[in-house]
């Protein structure tokens, strides 16, 4: 009997919206290996320990694409998926809510427990809501993040919570070089011990192959092409907003997939954000669809300034750009305060459409 994810592939396959790759051939397996165990019942009708699994490897080789039609085949009632950025601003706000709150307000969020710990009643929450989790794109870079993950992760799985995770990093690399990288050591052999850790190394970057050949400066007579470059490159996958935590404050990105995000101007350069801000963006994402970019004069010289910083940011983080603007970019700001600065910006907005930088990969 053929397995769900095994059929939705095929079926995707067949309606030509996927090209086969042998490289994802040992992840199928891999994830027919997990529906099956997710799927079995242990003595009186519990669960039984399921070994997850850790899919990783270079960007663009269908990663995010095979964790999705997993999610959405498998019938497994409590489960949840999410960017692993998102469900990390989960934990450290409920971390809050715990120190800050009093008996009452803690036993309305997390129930009875006892002590000062947060990570155990955080952890009885997150299992009581999902057996499965899915992350997408699993990096540690944060040391508050790494101080948490060994022991929130160990008492997941003490709960038979299972994992599904995709990164481009070997578990290995995870916080690399980080500080105090010998205290978050314990998480990497869990992750090792709890999961099958399956390599995607195949030799297509299927989203890399699209950029190359596309055009990613679109003026509104080509709105269609920048709308379809969009479709095709998230896929079947479902947009979700994105919550950056910035200098204590909360930015939202609300189109967003796995480590691609749309945005127009108005929400990225109308508001007041600043130069902290957009790297945030530039570092979570790996490629930004800006639209509604207009023409920029005397009137609104701010939001010329804040395109320059986003783009500077973006630059330097080699974060792919498409953008959907009113004019070509040496007609986008020519009179003003700083349209003579503008033209460096111009020179980086041409530099990011060359194929140089499209075939660039980002770690």
């Amino acid at each position: 009997m053929t397995s769900r994810i095994r059929n939705a592939y095929d079926i995707r396959v067949e309606e030509g919206v996927l090209t086969p790759d042998p490289a994802q051939a040992e992840v199928l397996v891999a994830l027919e290996r997990l529906e099956t165990d997710l799927a079995r019942r242990g003595l009186f009708g519990r669960p039984p320990e399921v070994k997850g699994i850790y899919l990783w490897g270079p960007p663009g080789r269908g990663k995010s694409m095979l964790m999705d039609l997993f999610y959405s085949a498998t019938p497994e009632p409590r489960k949840r998926r999410a960017h692993f950025h998102a469900f990390m601003a989960r934990v450290h706000d409920l971390v809050r809510q715990w120190r800050e709150g009093d008996s009452k307000s803690r036993k309305a969020v997390f129930g009875t427990h006892k002590g000062d710990d947060p990570i155990p009643p955080i952890a009885k929450l997150i299992a009581s809501e999902a057996r499965l989790l899915c992350f997408d794109e699993l990096q540690v870079t944060d040391i508050a993040d790494a101080m948490i993950l060994g022991r929130l992760f160990e008492a997941l799985f003490e709960d038979k919570v299972v994992l599904a995770i995709t990164s481009n990093r070997a578990p290995e690399d995870l916080y690399k070089n980080g500080i105090n990288r010998q205290l978050f050591v314990p998480f990497i052999d869990i992750i090792r011990d709890r999961c099958a850790v399956v390599q995607t190394a195949g030799a297509r970057d299927w989203r890399l192959d699209r950029l190359s050949s596309a055009q990613v400066w679109h003026t509104p007579d080509d709105r269609a092409g920048f709308e379809e470059l969009w479709r095709e490159l998230k896929g079947g996958e479902p947009e979700e907003p994105a919550h950056l935590a910035v200098l204590g404050r909360d930015v939202v990105v609300e189109r967003t997939v796995g480590s691609m995000a749309r945005a127009r101007f108005a929400d990225l350069c109308g508001r007041p954000l600043g130069p902290q801000d957009y790297l945030a963006v530039a570092a979570r994402f790996h490629t930004l669809f800006l639209e509604d970019v207009p023409i920029l004069g005397p009137s609104n010289q701010q939001e010329a300034r804040r395109l320059v910083t986003l783009v500077d940011a973006l630059y330097e983080a080699k974060t792919k750009l498409i953008v959907l603007a009113a004019a070509r970019p040496e007609a986008l700001y020519t009179e003003g305060v700083g349209a003579f600065e503008f033209e460096r910006t111009v020179s980086r907005f041409n530099e990011m459409q060359s194929k140089d930088w499209l075939a660039h990969v980002r770690e």
